[in-house]
């Protein structure tokens, strides 16, 4: 997909709600046009945060959102990776504007705006490590864990996990940002969270965490393993909290997947074992929770943008079945 820059400051009255409905107090950070494509517009955001170090937000906005109508929101984490290939580290994206566009266009998904979460570089696995989870591992195996991520990302020390502060930020700031500044459903059957590898563990941790915020987590390629290699006391803290937290009477619906190629080979005997909490926590395959495996996808943004589809229409889909 190519994009071209605007250098051009985006006044929000041409794309959120009027002025009037608004609530003044909000700060309304600046809104810059990335680009102007026909899949619709990316918007930038300076958020600032009190929470974790200020970085961008990346809203997109579907050609069916200047029609007036009040649009779903998806909440992605690694928004640097979601929509333009020439900035990525692989070249590789994740096509998200062309994929929910041509979705909302065929009427298979409900109108939806997707809000890109950037993470935060080399601290990225402190930052998308469920911290629940984490302070239940030991401490002899925590500390040789995140020294040995610090050391893989060439950080002169090990850093506190702080996904606890990131869903702080995604939903004291980002989600009130975006509900007062454009126009939204707000309830949390209009509202999901997705990621892939350690964001698929984040979507997982913030719809335990936050269940009245997100109806739906879509997790692809969840990395139950949490650092380079297979172990068993991760997985077990993982399997601990999903029992305790990952329940019906909590969460709306719920999606894994994995694929059998690169990383993703470690993942199908882990996620079987998930499964089998979620069974016997009670939840039914197909109306509040499904595990798809893709036979011979990796571990990669096309692999994941070649299955979008899927997870959407279980988010969004406009019929109650997935298909």
């Amino acid at each position: 997909m190519r994009y071209f820059i605007v250098l051009l400051a985006l006044s929000l009255v041409s794309c959120a709600i009027p002025a009037e409905e608004q609530d003044s107090a909000i700060y309304h950070p600046r809104t810059d046009t990335l680009s102007i494509i026909k899949t619709g517009m990316l918007l930038r955001a300076q958020l600032p945060s009190a929470y974790i170090p200020n970085r961008p937000l990346d809203i997109w906005l579907p050609p069916s959102y200047h029609e007036g109508k009040r649009h779903n929101v998806l909440y992605m984490y690694d928004g640097q990776m979601l929509f333009d290939a020439k900035s990525t580290w692989n070249g590789q994206e994740w096509r998200v504007d062309e994929i929910v566009d041509s979705l909302i266009d065929k009427q298979l998904m409900m109108p939806t705006i997707v809000v890109g979460l950037h993470n935060g570089g080399n601290r990225r696995s402190f930052e998308y490590f469920p911290q629940r989870p984490a302070s239940n591992l030991t401490a002899v195996f925590a500390d040789s864990l995140f020294r040995n991520i610090a050391n893989a990302h060439e950080l002169d020390s090990t850093h506190a996990v702080n996904s606890d502060n990131y869903l702080k930020y995604l939903v004291e700031e980002v989600k009130p940002y975006i509900d007062r500044s454009f126009r939204v459903n707000k309830s949390r059957v209009h509202t999901a969270i997705m990621g892939s590898s350690m964001g698929g563990l984040m979507s997982m941790y913030a719809i335990g965490e936050y269940p009245d915020i997100f109806g739906t987590a879509l997790c692809l390629s969840t990395h139950w393993p949490g650092g380079f290699s297979q172990n068993e006391q991760i997985p077990q803290v993982f399997a601990t909290y999903l029992k305790e937290h990952i329940t019906p009477d909590r969460v709306g619906k719920i999606y894994f997947d994995y694929g059998t190629k690169t990383l993703d080979s470690m993942y199908g005997p882990i996620q079987k074992s998930m499964d089998e909490v979620l069974t016997d926590n009670l939840f039914t395959f197909n109306e509040n929770w499904i595990t798809l495996e893709f036979e011979g996808a990796a571990h990669n943004e096309q692999s994941w943008a070649n299955r979008l589809h899927l997870p959407l229409i279980y988010a969004f889909g406009r019929n109650s079945a997935f298909h």
